[in-house]
């Protein structure tokens, strides 16, 4: 079976993405094998593509630090075909294949399960931007800071960790401070919660 993947390649006259024919024996070593149905355009994703930052490592390179899918081959003890999983990170877009291809290949430890609760599409709609801020308010909360303590200071606010924080901040009623080096943004922060 074949499936298509937007391959990175640089050459001494410069970097490409192309879009390309592969079967599984192309894909990188691992344990678990994902049928990928959703991914993002995560920041470290167009750094890669566009070739503006130092992200990739490993060339070629199959970019998308994020994916989530359905398992179709497993020899890890944690997975099984037909579980749905996600992938944030990793090394994927850097120095592993990632999700810009409908099938991926990695080490079953790099998992987690999709949660009930969302499908796959909307468990990428959060991608790590998402992830990373709700880690964030969950450390907050688990070293015993709660609404009443005071305001919560968020740098960065305008960017896609900031904003989510606020979003999440504000829903649990906490008085929320943005800061952003863009004035601009400051009605559009205001709208998430601050």
């Amino acid at each position: 079976m074949t499936f298509r993947a937007l391959m990175l390649s640089k050459t001494d006259a410069g970097q490409s993405a192309d879009f390309v024919e592969l079967t599984e024996a192309d894909l990188m070593e691992g344990d678990v094998t994902v049928r990928v149905a959703a991914s993002t355009v995560n920041f470290k994703d167009g750094l890669a593509i566009t070739g503006k930052g130092p992200v990739v490592r490993r060339w070629p390179m199959i970019p998308g630090a994020d994916f989530a899918g359905e398992v179709t081959a497993s020899s890890s003890p944690d997975w099984a075909p037909g579980d749905k999983v996600i992938l944030n990170g990793w090394g994927c877009c850097e120095t592993h294949y990632g999700g810009y291809s409908g099938m991926a290949r990695v080490p079953g430890g790099w998992l987690v399960p999709l949660p009930d609760a969302f499908t796959l599409d909307q468990a990428m709609a959060i991608g790590t931007a998402g992830y990373t801020a709700a880690r964030c308010v969950l450390a907050l909360e688990r070293f015993g800071l709660m609404p009443d303590a005071g305001p919560v200071l968020v740098t960065g606010a305008a960017g896609g960790v900031g904003s989510i924080a606020i979003v999440l901040l504000a829903a649990k009623g906490y008085s929320v401070i943005a800061s952003t080096g863009r004035t601009s943004e400051a009605d559009y922060l205001k709208s998430l919660g601050a």
